[in-house]
């Protein structure tokens, strides 16, 4: 390599929506749809102030299996394109500039708190792809950049307005972030060939997935999610809103047993003809006497605890059922529901959605549950198969009890279910 003792003049295609990558700031968001310029940019920028001063830059994305899923491939153009083959050493692993400019590559998730120390020393880090970074990995790399001056430039395509990225930089920026939306339009270079790919998708994509590609509009629900239309109705409706509690009403009970997974109880009331979801506990790792702690706490009139097929499935240790427990506990009303398929209690949920309320604070995470609730792909053939067995799995499977459930649900006999249209909570 050439050591360079004057300044390279250098003809960047940066939109100007990026001109303020150069002013000092913690954080640099930019996030928006398909052909911005987002990356392409950024790219450019960081290989021009390498060539001005010595940085140590580390380029991340939440996971990276190989370089190929780096941004490796992306730089390395931008060194041939920008006549910089003599300044900068392109290595497998890593690249190099005359002047001691660093570029490295990692991915974020496997990395630990003691692994990623060896990245105090980073002046830029930029992580792409990043709406899909966990807030574990943010509270890990965030306190190791640490160096006077150090700055966190991120690039995304929004996923879901909910992702801890969006939520964090977008939503909600603290002071010293820089938040940019750049899409198509913004792009002077934007290709025709590219004008005529979104056009084509305007015709015929919904308007949902067309807002998302193309401009950057954040999913409300999960790409392929299970309750897809049925979460769209219920926000378009009005029906995650603030739904209180009704004393003339029995709150039930409908748990999904989990011990080294989570627990997950959701309380209910069925009013005349609606299904109001006012409250809702998940947690792990807790005994059976902490979630009926939990649950006593709270200024309920109780009606019937609802367990799912296993509720009679005896301890090892204990000798006694969970049904058996509840009962000694003093939840005196207990039933237990049939087993059924996982099809048919996603179909006996499909049909219960229109007529649900959420309380749109006690029930957030539900909500998200349902909403990210999806198939698992099949690696070969493409295609969906069982629901997905993740964190957001457990709230799901306690809203399919839910509507093997509801029919069962009593309040006093005084109660009768052709009463006069509950109140409408959304005005």
């Amino acid at each position: 390599m050439t050591a360079f003792a004057q300044p390279i003049n250098l003809n960047l295609t940066l939109p100007f929506k990026l001109a303020p990558l150069y002013e000092p700031c913690r954080y640099k968001v930019m996030h928006g749809g398909r052909g911005g310029g987002k990356s392409h940019g950024v790219a450019q920028v960081l290989l021009e102030m390498g060539t001005r001063t010595p940085l140590r830059i580390l380029c991340a994305r939440e996971i990276q299996k190989s370089m190929r899923d780096s941004v490796h491939r992306l730089l390395k153009d931008y060194v041939v394109r920008l006549g910089l083959t003599e300044f900068y050493d392109v290595l497998d692993n890593e690249i190099r500039g005359a002047n001691g400019t660093l570029f490295l590559f990692s991915g974020l998730q496997s990395h630990t708190v003691d692994s990623i120390k060896s990245f105090e020393g980073v002046d830029i880090v930029w992580v792409e792809e990043a709406h899909g970074v966990s807030k574990k990995s943010w509270d890990v790399l965030i306190p190791t950049i640490r160096k006077e001056g150090s700055e966190i430039w991120l690039t995304l395509n929004p996923d879901m307005e909910t992702d801890e990225t969006y939520a964090r930089f977008i939503a909600t920026p603290s002071d010293d972030t820089w938040v940019c939306q750049i899409n198509w339009r913004d792009n002077p270079w934007f290709p025709e060939v590219l004008n005529q790919e979104r056009l084509k998708a305007k015709r015929s994509m919904s308007k949902e997935d067309y807002e998302h590609i193309w401009e950057g509009k954040p999913r409300r629900v999960a790409e392929g999610a299970i309750y897809r239309y049925e979460i769209e109705a219920l926000y378009e409706d009005k029906r995650a809103t603030r739904v209180p509690y009704d004393p003339t009403l029995s709150v039930h009970t409908v748990w999904d047993l989990g011990w080294n997974d989570a627990m997950t109880i959701t309380m209910v009331q069925r009013g005349p003809q609606d299904v109001r979801i006012i409250d809702y506990i998940e947690d792990s790792h807790r005994t059976l006497d902490w979630y009926v702690a939990q649950l006593e706490k709270r200024p309920y009139r109780w009606g019937t605890d609802f367990l799912p097929h296993d509720g009679r499935t005896r301890n090892f240790q204990t000798g006694k059922s969970t049904e058996e427990q509840l009962r000694a506990m003093g939840r005196k009303k207990v039933m237990v529901l049939a087993q059924t398929s996982v099809e048919e209690g996603i179909k006996a949920a499909r049909l219960l959605f229109p007529r649900c309320y959420f309380d749109a604070t006690k029930t957030a995470r539900l909500l998200e549950c349902l909403k990210r609730y999806r198939r698992d792909i099949h690696s070969k053939t493409g295609e969906a198969t069982a629901p997905l067995h993740d964190e957001f799995s457990h709230g799901a499977d306690n809203f399919r009890y839910i509507g093997q459930a509801v029919n069962r649900m009593k309040n006093d006999d005084a109660t009768q279910y052709d009463e006069a249209p509950p109140p409408d909570w959304r005005t």
